[in-house]
């Protein structure tokens, strides 16, 4: 009975993608997380900084995205930054569009070369230390093609503090490569995230379905500098805030948009 439901539950999400505004139960509509004109809804924590404190104007507002930029800053100096969505979620179709413009800014990891990303289930940054430097979250990772011919698939799974079942197993490898293809230049990527609770977690990147897993929760030893008492490892995540990703490389996000599924959770 409960993987019926959740085939129909996704069934009826990804008709939800289509140009019409309304699932077809219960008359929930896409809301817009960034309404193209300012930072009003959101709040940032960088590494170094305190909450809030938008170093640099890492994330602005320009021609009505989201530009994460380093031009004020020198050295990258592990300033790794993200920008948070007011409220948590739990179960919610999330849809937006990104595309790596661009170089790599001085002194930032290579590994971060044309890479960014969506966390969720993220813990509250004001639960964060000024030192701690990603928030223990799930990421949806986005990585562009290098122009080498080599593959290099996007809609990823990495896990800061965090470990996933992936194919009936606990897996907890920091990274999972996702079935996309590879994407160069600094053309626009639609990507989708279907997340329900701690239940089952989809992701798609321009209509096709990539990646999917499921049982999200606390544990591994990426994040650094945390908090000992947020850091329950074993503790299943069914809800937390979303952010976007500042790395090291110059990124855009826009047309961010959710579809709030709170309504189909199972009783």
């Amino acid at each position: 009975m409960k993987s019926s439901f959740f085939v129909l539950l996704l069934a009826l999400v990804v008709c939800a993608g289509c140009k019409t505004t309304k699932t077809s139960t219960d008359g929930a509509k896409w809301i817009s997380l960034f309404n193209g004109k300012d930072l009003n809804d959101w709040f940032v924590k960088i590494q170094h900084h305190e909450v809030g404190d938008n170093f640099g104007n890492t994330f602005r507002i320009e021609d009505s995205m989201i530009r994460v930029k380093y031009d004020q800053y020198g050295d990258f100096n592990d300033q790794f930054g993200h920008l948070y969505y007011k409220i948590p979620f739990s179960y919610y179709h999330l849809k937006l569009e990104y595309r790596f413009v661009g170089e790599l800014q001085k002194g930032a990891p290579d590994y971060t070369l044309r890479n960014s990303g969506v966390m969720y289930h993220s813990q509250d940054p004001r639960t964060m230390p000024k030192e701690q430097d990603w928030p223990i979250s799930i990421e949806m990772q986005f990585l562009g093609g290098l122009g080498d011919g080599k593959p290099r698939s996007t809609g990823n799974m990495c896990s800061p503090g965090t470990h996933i079942v992936y194919q009936g197993k606990l897996d907890t490898r920091h990274c999972i490569n996702s079935t996309s293809k590879t994407y160069d230049g600094d053309q626009w990527v639609r990507a989708e995230l279907i997340v329900l609770g701690d239940s089952l977690i989809t992701h798609i990147i321009n209509g096709d379905t990539v990646m999917q897993y499921s049982k999200p929760q606390i544990g591994g030893p990426v994040v650094n500098r945390y908090d000992p008492a947020i850091k329950q490892d074993g503790k299943l995540l069914n809800s937390g805030f979303i952010a976007l990703q500042s790395e090291g490389q110059p990124v855009d996000f826009r047309r961010i948009q959710l579809l709030d599924l709170s309504a189909t959770k199972p009783r």
